[in-house]
C-alpha cells in the first residue's frame, strides 16, 4: 500500500515540525535575549516541562519566535489535513463503509483548521472579551478535535488490524491506544484544574507535556506501519 508510506512519511514530520518549532521558540525566548526588542518579553532560567515557568503561547506570541511558531503550525496543519485524507484512502480500501472513516476525517480535519486559526491569532492584541472567548474556544476545539481523531483512527485500525497484520506493528497500535486513552482520561481529569484559578505552574507544565503527547502519537504512527515482508 503506497498510501501507507505516504501516512508514514507525514506522520513523522508531523511530529519533528511542531517539536523542534516549540522547543526552538523556548531556547530562542529563554537564551537569546538580544533578540528580543522588548526586553519584557524575555524569560529567566525555566524549563517549562517540568516547572511550568512559561505558557507555550507566552514563547511562541512575540517577535521574533512566532515568526518560527506561526508557519511552522500551519504548515503542520497542512499535513494533518494529509495525514487524516491518506487514513481514510487505507481504511477505505480494506472496508469502505466502516461508520468510524466519516468520524476521524471529519474530527482530523477540523482539528487542523482550528490549528491554523489559533496560528494566525495567536499575539493578535483585542481589548475585547468576545474576542478572548473566541481564542479560547479555537484552542479548546483543536485539542478536543485532535483527541477524538486519534481516538476514531487508532480504534478503526484495532478493529481491522487482522487484515493489516502483515503491515502493522501489533505492539505500537496498543501503545497507541494506551496514549490516547491516557490522554482523555488527563484532559478529564484536568477540567477542574483550568477551569479553577490559580495552579498557573502546575497548568502550564500540563500544557507542554500534553503537546508532547498529542504529537508522539503521530511519531508512533511512523513506527507502527512497516513494508509488509515478501
Amino acid at each position: 500500500m503506497d498510501n501507507i508510506q505516504k501516512v508514514k512519511s507525514i506522520g513523522l514530520w508531523i511530529f519533528i515540525i511542531p517539536f523542534v518549532a516549540v522547543n526552538t521558540c523556548l531556547i530562542l525566548i529563554t537564551q537569546f535575549h538580544g533578540l528580543f526588542p522588548n526586553p519584557a518579553h524575555v524569560i529567566h532560567n525555566t524549563f517549562p516541562y517540568f516547572d511550568g515557568g512559561a505558557s507555550i503561547s507566552r514563547t511562541a506570541r512575540v517577535f521574533p519566535t512566532y515568526l518560527v511558531f506561526k508557519p511552522a503550525m500551519i504548515f503542520t496543519a497542512f499535513l494533518l489535513i494529509r495525514y487524516w485524507i491518506y487514513n481514510k484512502k487505507i481504511i477505505s480500501s480494506l472496508d469502505k463503509n466502516h461508520k468510524n472513516i466519516r468520524l476521524f476525517v471529519f474530527f482530523g480535519i477540523s482539528s487542523a483548521i482550528f490549528l491554523i486559526l489559533h496560528s494566525i491569532f495567536l499575539g493578535v492584541k483585542f481589548d475585547n472579551d468576545f474576542y478572548k472567548l473566541f481564542r479560547r474556544v479555537i484552542l479548546l476545539a483543536f485539542i478536543i478535535f485532535e483527541i477524538a481523531a486519534q481516538f476514531y483512527l487508532v480504534r478503526t485500525i484495532y478493529s481491522l488490524k487482522r487484515k493489516i497484520f502483515s503491515y502493522l506493528d501489533s505492539r505500537i497500535l496498543k501503545i497507541k491506544l494506551i496514549l490516547v486513552s491516557l490522554l482523555i482520561i488527563v484532559a478529564i481529569i484536568s477540567i477542574p484544574l483550568i477551569s479553577m484559578p490559580g495552579n498557573t505552574h502546575l497548568k502550564h507544565a500540563l500544557e507542554w507535556d500534553y503537546f508532547l503527547g498529542v504529537i508522539f502519537f503521530y511519531f508512533l504512527t511512523f513506527l507502527m506501519w512497516k513494508k509488509r515482508k515478501a
